[in-house]
C-alpha cells in the first residue's frame, strides 16, 4: 500500500495521515467548500475539493465522488474514519468493484452487523443474551406507540444503521415519542445519507 485517501476531515483524517506518513505511505485529503481552510487539508500529500453545491455533511456522503478522486489520485486505498461513510457497506462496495481496498470491514459483515436489527437477530441465534428491543419501527405513528408500550418505558431510540450517537433519544414516557421518532430520523438520515429505520431497546431493569 503505497498511497491512500481519507474520506472524512479534521482531527480523524489528521490522526490517519499522521500515521500513513510513518509508515511511509503517502496521503490524499478530500475537503468541502467549508473546509478549504481545514488544517486536515494541508497536512495531506494532496487534498481535492469535493461537493460543489452541496453541504458540509453531504459532500463527505458522496460516494461516487470520492471514489472518482480516488482513481484519479490513483491511490490504492480508502480510509473512511468513522461516521460519514465509514459503516455503509454500498461504499464498501463500490471501492472494491473500483479495485480500491476499503480499510475495515468486508461489504458482507457491515450488512449483516451494521444494521443493528440483523446483528442483535445474530446474537439471539448463538445465545447471546439481549435486552428487549423492536424490530424497525412502521411509519404508522399509532403501531409505533403500541409497540412502545409493549417493550416499557423508558426506552433508548437508535438508528438500526450508522452510529456515533446519531438518532439515539432516551425517551422517558409517551408525551416525548412521537417527536422523538421524528427529530432522530431525520438526524440519521442527515448523518448517513439514507432514510434510517428506527428501533426501540427496552432499558428497564427487571427483565421486562
Amino acid at each position: 500500500m503505497r498511497k491512500i485517501l481519507v474520506a472524512n476531515r479534521s482531527e480523524i483524517a489528521i490522526r490517519v495521515f499522521r500515521a500513513a506518513t510513518e509508515l511511509g505511505i503517502r496521503t490524499v485529503a478530500i475537503y468541502a467548500e467549508e473546509d478549504k481552510l481545514s488544517l486536515h487539508r494541508f497536512k495531506a500529500d494532496e487534498a481535492y475539493h469535493l461537493g460543489e453545491g452541496l453541504g458540509p455533511i453531504a459532500a463527505y456522503l458522496d460516494g461516487p465522488r470520492i471514489i472518482e478522486i480516488a482513481k484519479a489520485a490513483g491511490v490504492d486505498a480508502i480510509h473512511p474514519g468513522y461516521g460519514f461513510l465509514s459503516e455503509n457497506p454500498d461504499f464498501a462496495k463500490a471501492c472494491a468493484d473500483a479495485g480500491i481496498t476499503f480499510i475495515g470491514p468486508s461489504p458482507a459483515t457491515m450488512h449483516s452487523l451494521g444494521d443493528k436489527v440483523s446483528a442483535r437477530n445474530i446474537a439471539v441465534s448463538v445465545s447471546v443474551p439481549v435486552i428487549p428491543a423492536s424490530e424497525p419501527l412502521p411509519d404508522d405513528e399509532t403501531a409505533i406507540k403500541m409497540i412502545a408500550a409493549d417493550i416499557g418505558y423508558p426506552l433508548m431510540l437508535k438508528a438500526s444503521w450508522g452510529g456515533g450517537g446519531r438518532g439515539m433519544r432516551p425517551i422517558e414516557d409517551e408525551s416525548g415519542l412521537i417527536e422523538a421518532v421524528r427529530s432522530g430520523k431525520r438526524e440519521a438520515k442527515a448523518a448517513f445519507g439514507r432514510d434510517v429505520k428506527q428501533r426501540w431497546s427496552g432499558t428497564r431493569s427487571d427483565g421486562r
